[in-house]
């Protein structure tokens, strides 16, 4: 599930800086090239349905990665530091006891 969501993720990722950068800051961007649509209002169209996808295209992302971040929550109950950012000198070595041969068994002959 916590890779479905993040290639879901991904792709409103995409689309989003796609919508924008089809947008003109000044208000033409794709509806600029449609000249002839213009008279007929053809232009509002396009700048409109722009605008409503980026904001459905942000909602999306928003929402998404809330889930992300429930699903892909700390799932332990420890959180604490792990040992493996702790520098070697800060630990303390934890001496064990000299484990004593044991003696060879006899065998029989």
């Amino acid at each position: 599930m916590g890779t479905f969501l993040t290639v879901v993720i991904l792709i409103i990722c995409f689309l989003l800086g796609a919508v924008i950068l089809v947008q003109n800051p000044k208000g033409g961007g794709l509806a600029a090239g449609f000249t002839g649509g213009a008279q007929m209002g053809g232009v509002q169209r396009t700048t409109d349905f722009l605008e409503k996808s980026t904001w459905y295209l942000i909602v999306a992302l928003f929402v998404a990665c809330i889930f992300a971040g429930i699903y892909n929550g700390n799932r332990t109950v420890d959180v604490g530091i792990d040992d493996a950012l702790i520098p070697e000198a800060a630990v303390p070595v934890q001496q064990e006891a000299p484990v004593e041969a044991e003696p060879a068994a006899e065998t029989a002959e």
